[in-house]
């Protein structure tokens, strides 16, 4: 579905619900492309650098396959000791995680970029939440892994839904934690006059 808005059309490179139900909730128009590009890091990359890469990687591979003007890419890690916590591949890696994050702060990194494919000027900026997770029992984290929930998640967890009891504090933007920083990137959308 494209929907056009009166500043051109804006394109969400994510395959993401949650992106798209956050981008929804603050009233822009747009529609989503996914992005299918590698993820991995690259040696000695520092967290933010990681996803502003991502990010910037994200909206040019589907600005340089689809109509638009401008383009959104955004990428979320966990961070735990200055060590990136991908998605789990199974359900140990998901065990192995969540029991490491039990108790602990941790990061959460957004990158996120705009791509002005008519300018051709890219913004991209990066917003680190801090979460505290309350104490883990083995039991929380085995019946949170039955569900399915966490295999698709960044640090194999998602705030919005089943570990929504995990969390006992956040500091910072709570939409960074769920993906996507909306308070940053509407006022890039702005300043780029994509949006109102």
């Amino acid at each position: 579905m494209m929907m056009e808005n009166s500043h051109g059309t804006i394109i969400l490179a994510s395959a993401s619900p949650r992106r798209t139900e956050l981008m929804a909730l603050a009233g822009i128009t747009f529609s989503v492309v996914p992005a299918d590009i590698c993820e991995d890091v690259l040696p000695g990359e520092a967290p933010a650098d990681h996803v502003m890469r991502l990010s910037r990687e994200k909206a040019d591979a589907v600005a340089a396959t689809s109509d638009g003007r401008f383009f959104i890419g955004a990428d979320t890690i966990v961070v735990l000791d200055g060590a990136i916590l991908g998605k789990p591949v199974d359900g140990a890696d998901a065990m192995r995680m969540l029991s490491g994050l039990s108790g602990r702060d941790h990061e959460v990194i957004t990158g996120f970029t705009v791509f002005d494919a008519v300018s051709g000027v890219h913004i991209s900026r990066s917003v680190c939440t801090e979460v505290t997770f309350k104490t883990l029992e083995e039991k929380e984290i085995a019946a949170y892994i039955a569900t399915g929930c966490p295999m698709d998640k960044a640090g194999a967890y998602a705030i919005q839904g089943g570990a929504v009891h995990f969390v006992r504090s956040i500091n910072g933007s709570y939409t960074n934690v769920i993906g996507l920083p909306m308070t940053e990137l509407y006022e890039i959308l702005q300043t780029m006059q994509a949006v109102e």
